[in-house]
């Protein structure tokens, strides 16, 4: 019998789930207590464990235990066995009911109030028993923690530059312009001719212009041949800036997709400035080789469905 053989008759699923508990609550004690077993018998589990693996998985500090080189490879194995159990269990009960299931998306916060909740609505209205959990974060966070951490299914948003494209796979569902936006009070968008250097001295809420996207934002400026104005309010928040451009006086630069599919809804329109920079690619990013749910299956081509009128004008 060789290693792998010795090895996998004697590794067990409960192991590999100490072994995360651990991790994740850093001592023994705790992961004791989160599994509702002693700690003497998680100890001598590990123990066992490292035993026929014939390597040391944790090291004992006094702050508590932490994963080896060693740990933090089978870790890494270990998310991807229970992630691909969840999967098919949950395949599993779409099978049984296809009309319910769970599905975990993570986006950027631009995509929220157009593409995602527009998905969204028309998904729940077929299917009312799908539950959705939205995780929002900034691209990178969702990229490197919580796609390769299996905390969503897929992430939806603006691709940029640093997908790892050896372990995941990207679609592009369609590309994104930035456009100028006003409140539906304002004056300005009754104004048929408009040009950007018109704006400059208009109070903006912008993000950062350090942020990538107010980087984009400060290249449509300098590609206008004019200075990069200073904004009145500052973040980063769609929120705050869709609340002040309500009011009538403030302006921004708000993505197409969310205008065209939310503007009425939010009351804000785009003005009729056409910006000097490419729009950019939004898509849909999976981990190669990891099995996709029926539910976000139905997410992922009713995303198709949504982005059509927006691919073919981009």
């Amino acid at each position: 019998m060789n290693y792998d053989d010795q090895v996998s008759r004697r590794l067990k699923m409960g192991d590999l789930r100490m072994l995360l508990a651990i991790a994740q609550w850093g001592s023994m004690s705790k992961a004791a207590a989160h599994l509702n077993i002693s700690q003497s018998a998680i100890s001598k589990a590990i123990t066992t464990l490292e035993h026929v693996l014939k390597v040391q998985l944790l090291d004992r500090t006094p702050q508590g235990v932490q994963p080896t080189l060693y740990g933090q490879a089978l870790l890494r194995s270990g998310v991807a066995v229970f992630d691909d159990l969840r999967q098919g269990l949950k395949q599993i009960e779409f099978l049984n009911d296809p009309t319910a299931g769970e599905l975990r998306i993570g986006c950027t916060e631009p995509l929220v109030p157009g593409v995602v909740a527009v998905v969204i609505d028309r998904l729940a209205r077929r299917y009312p028993r799908i539950t959705f959990h939205v995780t929002q974060a900034d691209f990178d966070t969702l990229l490197y923690r919580e796609l390769q951490g299996r905390n969503v299914d897929f992430i939806i948003g603006r691709v940029h530059g640093s997908v790892a494209k050896d372990d995941m796979d990207v679609e592009v569902l369609f590309h994104d312009q930035l456009f100028v936006a006003a409140g539906m009070n304002n004056p300005l968008v009754r104004r048929h001719r408009l040009k950007l250097a018109d704006l400059i001295d208009e109070p903006w809420t912008l993000p950062s212009y350090d942020s990538q996207i107010g980087s984009l934002m400060a290249e449509a400026f300098r590609a206008s041949g004019l200075e990069v104005p200073r904004a009145s309010v500052v973040c980063f928040s769609i929120q705050m800036h869709n609340a002040l451009l309500a009011t009538g006086r403030y302006l921004s630069m708000l993505s197409g997709s969310m205008l065209r599919l939310s503007g009425r809804r939010l009351s804000i329109k785009a003005l009729p400035i056409s910006l000097p920079i490419k729009p950019r690619p939004v898509g849909i990013i999976t981990l190669k080789n990891r099995t996709i749910s029926p539910v976000a299956k139905l997410f992922i081509d009713c995303a198709r469905d949504v982005a059509k009128p927006m691919l073919q004008s981009s």
